[in-house]
């Protein structure tokens, strides 16, 4: 285990400090109580004297007072142990709110890297482990340490030579846990790695069974989740193995203890310098001093378990965020458009150069389309506008300012974009049409599907515009999500609009009228267009044609055929039989 993870750990439990206190003191007291009991029992075995000789009266009272610590101690226990619930499960609560809310700001650069399926791992089952191991320990922990002291103390009352016998063997199985608990800690973290591996697995095969199928991969799929599955089982079983030799090893030393405090203690009955009744209540004392330290290791083996899982959340929560903006950052109102790249350079890998020297400029109300090879660098020019990415040099700038020194919130807000991959959110259609204007009525919403031509499929569905759909887009065809988010930026009418292959999954004679729609919405706002089919951007004021991350043409369609270049190969190529 991480003594960083500890400490990290302990932070976050630090907020709930006083109902911790309050929990402690809680098992002070229950400990104290659960520790007199056997006092009281052993008082009255003690009026047992002999045949016919058995004071009942004070016998019963004895019994009738343990009866009543007995419930007393019950009440308490379960205080304590709702305080624990409920301090474990705000501690992953914030512990999970602050890994979702760096994901929020984490880079573009990290999410493109790590698979959505390890990301979900941590945030819900590593979250889930980790309160598990929290809980345990909070629950026998304090209790533990507690009674282990408690149980110490009346021993030395009662007889300290057995007291000190027991004390001297019983930290035997904390040798025994210890050995077994540090060769527990990697084997969790394996599992909770694996874990991840599987989850990410699943997450990929559900989420394209359509290509599995149509590919005949399921032989491969079952191989390949057969082998995770394997590796699962095989980290599983060993930290499970080692994980429960710990309380067997444990018990059976704590058995011999408990089997030397009998044996030495009946002797010293025998020499008259104990009661029989004194004897019963160091056998107890000695059973529960011996008690805690098998949860103590029970308890251990699950922190490893926990701490495993709590390190890839905090490995998450601490990575770097996305650059901050800065302080004296400016928020844009309404850009009018005007946009110029300087010398942009930009790779995803300092060793696989992409974009170099990218210079354009562009004049507010312009439609620029921008067209090339697959991998030429298209959306990464997008991405940079955005500023999903920053440039590696160079610079972008919105209104005359970088965009460095503009808010994202306000540079994002100015922009809006159809991609060719559509996202949709569980809610219900109206939910998903107002996410770039929260505040538009029902007339404007109406408005704008009717504009996309989203409206006559809208009002076939079951609610209309309040039927729920489900995470992306539920039985929604493609084409359909791809309308519904068009008619988004159809509602919000930004300045800016980015539309990288837009209408790729709708049918050609809706994508003639939404292009329709388009000519209007672009009409005195700059646009950024993504087109593989060259057709659907001859009307366009500027045609960058890319190749290897630099514009090797521009100029209009006539110009760029005239010139009988590279775009004019790409075109031409795209009516040959």
């Amino acid at each position: 285990m991480k003594k960083s993870t500890l400490r990290k750990t302990l932070k976050y439990i630090g907020n709930y400090k006083y109902l911790m206190l309050f929990s402690i003191i809680l098992a002070v007291i229950s400990v104290l109580f659960n520790l007199y009991i056997p006092v009281i029992i052993g008082y009255a075995i003690d009026c047992i004297k002999g045949f016919n000789n058995v004071d009942f009266h004070s016998m019963f009272g004895y019994l009738i007072k343990a009866g009543v610590i007995a419930i007393i101690t019950a009440i308490i226990t379960w205080i304590m142990n709702v305080i624990n619930n409920r301090v474990t499960y705000h501690v992953v609560r914030d512990v999970r709110n602050d890994a979702f809310k760096k994901i929020q700001i984490l880079p573009f650069s990290y999410l493109d890297s790590h698979s959505n399926g390890d990301i979900l791992s941590r945030v819900v089952a590593d979250a889930d482990q980790f309160a598990d191991g929290l809980l345990m320990g909070f629950t026998q922990l304090f209790t533990g340490i507690v009674t282990i002291v408690g149980t110490f103390v009346f021993m030395i009352m009662i007889n300290y030579k057995i007291a000190l016998l027991v004390v001297l063997f019983t930290p035997l199985s904390l040798l025994v846990a210890n050995f077994i608990s540090k060769r527990t800690y990697h084997m969790f973290k394996k599992q909770s790695e694996t874990r991840a591996v599987q989850t990410s697995f699943i997450d990929e095969i559900i989420g394209n069974q359509k290509v599995v199928h149509a590919f005949v991969h399921e032989k491969e799929a079952i191989d390949r989740f057969d082998k995770i599955n394997d590796d699962l089982e095989k980290y599983s079983l060993r930290a499970t193995f080692f994980s429960s030799i710990t309380n067997p090893s444990t018990r059976f030393v704590n058995n011999l203890i408990y089997a030397g405090v009998g044996l030495s203690g009946a002797f010293i009955v025998l020499a008259g310098k104990l009661t029989v009744g004194s004897l019963s209540c160091l056998l107890s004392y000695a059973n529960q001093f011996a008690k805690p330290f098998n949860e103590i290791s029970g308890v251990i083996t699950e922190l490893q378990n926990a701490f495993a899982c709590a390190d890839r959340l905090f490995e998450l929560i601490e990575e770097q965020p996305q650059i901050p903006d800065k302080k004296d950052a400016i928020a844009i109102d309404r850009a009018d458009g005007n946009i110029k790249l300087e010398n942009v350079c930009f790779s995803y890998t300092p060793d696989k150069k992409l974009i170099q020297n990218f210079n354009l400029s562009v004049s507010p109300g312009q439609r620029v389309a921008i067209v090339g090879p697959t991998g030429c660098g298209k959306t990464t020019l997008i991405n940079l506008l955005m500023r999903f990415y920053d440039v590696t040099s160079g610079s972008i700038k919105v209104e005359g300012t970088d965009i460095r020194d503009i808010t994202r919130k306000s540079l994002r807000e100015n922009y809006g974009m159809v991609l060719q991959d559509t996202w949709l959110k569980s809610g219900t259609v109206k939910d998903n049409i107002i996410m770039g204007k929260p505040d538009a009525t029902d007339e404007e919403i109406i408005k704008a599907a009717k504009e996309s031509h989203a409206h006559s499929f809208i009002k076939r569905l079951p609610n209309g515009y309040d039927t729920q759909i489900g995470e992306e887009g539920g039985n929604l065809s493609q084409g359909q999500k791809q309308l519904l988010c068009i008619t988004r930026i159809m509602l919000a009418l930004p300045p800016m609009l980015i539309l990288d292959e837009a209408t790729s999954s709708i049918d050609t004679r809706t994508e003639l009228k939404v292009q329709d729609a388009f000519a209007r919405l672009m009409k005195g706002r700059t646009s950024f267009i993504v087109a593989h089919r060259l057709s659907t951007i001859k009307d366009a004021d500027i045609i960058l044609v890319m190749k290897n991350g630099n514009i090797v043409e521009q100029g209009t369609h006539k110009e760029l055929l005239d010139k009988n270049g590279f775009y004019s190969v790409l075109y031409n190529s795209q009516f040959e039989h």
